[in-house]
């Protein structure tokens, strides 16, 4: 029902043409009780549709080597999620968006297997856009990976910054979050960002990236220029990679419900396609705007 009110909304606002995917008699019965107009929201039945065959044989030659053969193929089409993506993959839709009701996992393993990463990126990476009101902040990863390595944080770096550029147009300044600042603790864990930001400099040298730092030192000028002033970052971060997927995802989840923030992710990052995954209970504005940013990628990639 959220979905198919998201839906009306998008479609009455013209922020896109939206695709509902699912039984076609179930997904009418419930535009018609929203009153949506006929013919402002698209239905595609993965049970009855057309493409199911084709998309079914492009899924075997992709995942053949996987285990994945044309009757394995042909029943993974039934599931909307897949089919979903294959839809994407053949060009019959311009995004996708998906998980309402699905776990993250489920959701995501799909996408990944069917788009793959971004050419020269491993990992995907989830990123969550906190609006306050006198600045943003994008904190990752949020959602995809438990314990990255050094090479990973600093992957998920890059791909964080690149979708504060292109699609919200913001000059990034990346804080690599720690227990530490600039060595003030030395050990494993502190290290393994430190290790992170020299990657990524090694890698990517017009990224502006600094750390291993702590929160405050990241967002607070008053620290940063009195304590460290020779950074590049001070205290105007305005993406922050935390050190691990729990650090991050408490993180975000205090601040968006403490802070009384608008929250908008987790934003997809480092997957070849324009894919985006719902978290479970999210609101209909939630589903709008998630929607509407999977509407800006679309049109950045294409």
């Amino acid at each position: 029902e959220k979905i198919v009110r998201a839906a009306k909304i998008l479609a009455e606002e013209g922020i896109c043409k939206p695709v509902l995917i699912g039984s076609r008699e179930i997904v009418r019965g419930l535009l018609a009780d929203h009153e949506v107009p006929d013919g402002a929201v698209e239905v595609v039945d993965p049970g009855s549709d057309g493409n199911c065959e084709t998309y079914a044989e492009v899924l075997t030659r992709m995942r053949w080597r996987n285990g994945v053969t044309l009757d394995n193929a042909r029943k993974l089409m039934r599931d909307p999620v897949y089919f979903g993506n294959m839809m994407l993959h053949q060009g019959g839709a311009d995004g996708l968006i998906a998980g309402l009701t699905m776990s993250y996992p489920e959701t995501i393993r799909p996408a990944l297997q069917i788009h793959k990463t971004r050419e020269g990126i491993k990992r995907a990476a989830g990123l969550y856009l906190l609006l306050f009101e006198d600045r943003m902040l994008f904190i990752a990863d949020t959602t995809v990976n438990q314990d990255p390595t050094a090479d990973e944080l600093a992957e998920i770096a890059f791909v964080a910054s690149q979708s504060a550029e292109h699609y919200f147009g913001v000059e990034p300044k990346v804080a690599m979050l720690s227990y530490s600042n600039f060595g003030s603790n030395i050990d494993a864990r502190s290290s393994k960002v430190r290790e992170a930001v020299a990657i990524a400099e090694q890698r990517w040298p017009e990224l502006v990236i600094e750390g291993e730092m702590q929160a405050d030192t990241a967002v607070e000028p008053s620290i940063a220029i009195e304590a460290f002033p020779l950074s590049r970052i001070q205290g105007d971060a305005n993406i922050l990679v935390c050190p691990d997927l729990e650090s991050a995802n408490i993180a975000y989840k205090l601040l968006w419900r403490l802070g009384k923030v608008e929250a908008i992710g987790p934003i997809l990052t480092g997957i070849n396609a324009p894919v985006h995954v719902l978290q479970r209970g999210v609101d209909v504005n939630d589903i709008v705007n998630m929607a509407a940013l999977c509407v800006v990628k679309a049109q950045r990639w294409n």
